[in-house]
């Protein structure tokens, strides 16, 4: 499982540095920021990268945490089932 990413953190990359994708790279998604550097050629992901920072920072943590760290909201594996009380 993959440590717990700062939203903070993860925010301010997307705002700044959003046009290349680095708050996906921070976030363990390699498909998604190789994604926004081929759109930086377009120059759609600068808004993309400012509208990504915006939600990470506004949502609440244990939502990040769930949604973005788990492969964006369900791609991801899946957490295991909690174990039967004895009896």
């Amino acid at each position: 499982m993959n440590p717990p990413k700062d939203k903070m953190v993860a925010g301010i990359l997307a705002i700044l540095l959003g046009s290349l994708g680095i708050h996906h790279f921070y976030l363990g998604s390699t498909k998604m920021g190789i994604i926004y550097i081929l759109l930086a050629c377009v120059g759609v992901s600068p808004i993309l990268g400012l509208v990504d920072g915006i939600l990470y920072l506004t949502k609440p943590d244990d939502v990040f945490q769930r949604c973005y760290m788990n492969w964006f909201c369900g791609e991801g594996p899946a957490a295991p089932p909690p174990a039967a009380p004895p009896g």
